[in-house]
């Protein structure tokens, strides 16, 4: 067993330690807050620019656009990864990761390329053989709404200057405190929504023409999808952290717990033992 002292001093660590992650915890459950809020207040509008690309297309037939030709052959693509900038948060970019290299698998790195946004997702890949096309650091789910546009546009124009064929998303959606869900999806080229099996009758009236409404609707439709995935992943960021932190803290209380009880058996036996010498010396007096 060990002596008193070294437990006492290890209770004393792990006391410190549960009052950083007790810290860490509210902090992330704060920033959550703040997160959550901001994606609940864009979630409408996105929802409502899918809906009107979709009724646009209905009412005045599918209006030819660059951003929605498919590529009859597919030479390059590209993989946008969305992580985060900062660890303790469990297996959030762990897993973001391993599904990217279960994508990447299908691959050879002739053929696709990545764009990376979060500092984790580039420190694993830039000692690896996969090409980056450009990374951006410092995201966090915070990221201003020029620097979105800036990536959006570069990552349109790679699509438009035929350098990429496809671009893909690969992020984490936020769907409860406790629940994500890893995401991949199309950003480019932007398929045909489908087909209603009852199609609803509109009665539009165009100003300006349909084509101009399209070409203005289909940027702002580029820069809400790349926002969105950066919001539901700076989201999912801030409630993995607060669960991982919460399990910390969990886990220290409960190694507190057991080290006061192993404290307090070394004490007893300590007491023990000191009694036992008392009593074996006045045993031994008494025969002198």
């Amino acid at each position: 067993m060990e002596s008193l002292k070294v437990i006492r001093r290890r209770i004393r660590s792990v006391t410190s330690t549960k009052q950083i992650t007790k810290a860490m915890q509210m902090v992330a459950a704060a920033r959550l807050r703040k997160a959550q809020a901001r994606l609940e207040t864009s979630r409408p509008y996105a929802s409502k620019m899918q809906e009107i690309l979709e009724n646009l297309s209905a009412v005045s037939g599918f209006v030819e656009n660059p951003l929605f030709k498919k590529r009859k052959e597919i030479r390059k693509t590209l993989l946008i990864l969305i992580t985060s900038d900062r660890g303790l948060c469990g297996s959030y970019n762990s897993n973001l990761i391993g599904f990217t290299n279960a994508i990447l698998g299908q691959y050879s790195p002739h053929n696709v390329e990545l764009g990376l946004i979060g500092r984790k997702g580039f420190d694993f890949y830039k000692r690896r053989s996969w090409p980056i096309r450009f990374n951006y650091l410092q995201a966090g789910g915070n990221i201003p709404f020029l620097q979105i546009k800036e990536i959006t546009n570069q990552t349109v124009n790679l699509f438009l200057s035929g350098e990429v064929d496809e671009i893909f998303l690969v992020y984490t959606k936020f769907l409860s405190l406790a629940t994500r869900k890893i995401v991949f999806e199309k950003f480019l080229n932007i398929e045909k929504p489908p087909e209603r099996k009852t199609p609803e009758i509109f009665d539009y009236i165009f100003e300006p023409a349909p084509e101009e409404i399209f070409n203005r609707l289909i940027p702002r439709y580029c820069i809400t999808k790349i926002q969105m995935a950066i919001l539901e992943s700076g989201t999912s960021e801030q409630s993995a952290r607060m669960m991982a932190m919460q399990q910390a803290t969990k886990n220290a209380e409960e190694m507190i717990e057991n080290l006061t009880l192993v404290r307090n058996k070394a004490r007893q036996a300590s007491i023990t033992k000191e009694m036992l010498e008392i009593a074996s010396g006045a045993e031994a007096l008494k025969e002198f």
